[in-house]
């Protein structure tokens, strides 16, 4: 039962680091856009929003990614 506990923690810890690598990333890409552009960072509500319904989907294909089963 030990190892089947381990995937687990290690599986969570490695999407943990590579979702926190992700979002620093984005924020880069974003703040040198803003930054090359000279303006502050501002974001309308309808961007938050667009971009909270991205990432919706995003994480609703990785939670299907199991579903088709083993590749051929």
């Amino acid at each position: 039962m030990e190892s089947d506990r381990e995937w687990k923690v290690r599986a969570m810890l490695v999407g943990g680091l590579l979702g926190a690598l992700t979002g620093v990333g984005a924020a880069y890409l974003v703040v040198r856009r803003w930054e090359s552009a000279g303006v502050r960072p501002r974001m309308s509500t309808g961007e938050g929003m667009r971009l909270g319904m991205l990432v919706l989907g995003m994480l609703r294909e990785v939670g299907r990614l199991g579903d088709q089963g083993p590749s051929s």
